[in-house]
């Protein structure tokens, strides 16, 4: 079994702000593979279902970002799964806006959420894939993450959400090596 973590920030405020970019890709897989997002509990939003014949878990914590790792270490002793069960979404700053990065482990690279789920867990070895947001200017990074993608910007993050959903779909059939090779 996989559980695909999306990262993000509860509410409608939040729906379509950079930050939420791992909500969007999850979201998305969701509606490609017919798994709803339908049952709600008291840390994340789950949908269970089959992709290619894995099992998976779909999940959209209901915490705050920088309460992730409450999130995600409910869902590792709710599905009895290690770090290495799990496949964390989120946006970065570091990658200019549409680029993705798979990686299979490391440390959290200033991003408060996987510093919580790192700090959680215990450990670095949580697969991931970083979504970029790029960075602001001269403007306030807090600012930037929490607003809405440029119109110019918006056809490129459609298109990293639908290449996430790819990369995805390649980590669950092929594995994590051969979709670092591919999409990054």
């Amino acid at each position: 079994m996989k559980i695909i973590v999306g990262l993000g920030n509860p509410g409608p405020r939040y729906d379509r702000t950079r930050h939420n970019v791992g909500f969007q890709c999850v979201d998305h897989f969701s509606r490609l593979h017919q798994i709803p997002l339908d049952s709600r509990r008291e840390h994340a939003v789950l949908g269970t279902g089959t992709v290619e014949g894995v099992p998976v878990v779909l999940a959209k914590p209901r915490t705050f970002m920088n309460e992730s790792g409450v999130a995600v270490s409910y869902l590792v002793r709710r599905f009895n799964a290690s770090p290495s069960d799990l496949i964390v979404v989120y946006d970065d700053l570091d990658l200019p806006p549409g680029r993705i990065r798979i990686r299979q482990q490391g440390s959290a690279g200033g991003h408060n959420g996987m510093k919580s789920i790192i700090q959680a867990l215990g450990s670095q070895e949580v697969p991931r894939i970083r979504v970029g947001i790029g960075r602001p200017g001269e403007g306030d990074q807090i600012k930037h993450v929490l607003s809405t993608f440029g119109r110019e910007e918006q056809p490129l993050i459609e298109q990293a959400i639908e290449q996430a959903a790819g990369a995805l779909l390649s980590v669950l059939t092929e594995g994590l090596a051969q979709a670092m090779n591919r999409f990054n």
